[in-house]
């Protein structure tokens, strides 16, 4: 597991505190992939109701709170890949 990527889970893990229902991943490009389901977050690549995509800086600005999932969506920084209610309710999470 990529440094990048164990960080992001333990990132993930204390924002979501279980607070996620559904199944989607994260695949930060070039790292790996992060998924989060009702057993909580892990380094996987299993299939989601949703899959965003962003590249590490991105994805990193996001954990941080230094960009807005949705505006990361709008400006083509994320992608979405799914059920964009389940993206919607993942990025308030994570606002």
């Amino acid at each position: 597991m990529s440094e990048v990527v164990k960080g992001a889970v333990a990132a993930l893990q204390q924002k979501l505190d279980g607070g996620f229902d559904g199944t989607a991943k994260f695949v930060i490009e070039d790292e790996g992939s992060i998924i989060i389901d009702d057993s909580g977050v892990r380094e996987g690549d299993d299939d989601a109701d949703v899959t965003l995509t962003a590249d590490t800086e991105t994805f990193q600005s996001i954990l941080d709170g230094d960009l807005n999932p949705t505006t990361a969506f709008m400006t083509g920084k994320l992608s979405v890949d799914g059920d964009m209610g389940a993206a919607m309710k993942l990025g308030g999470l994570l606002s």
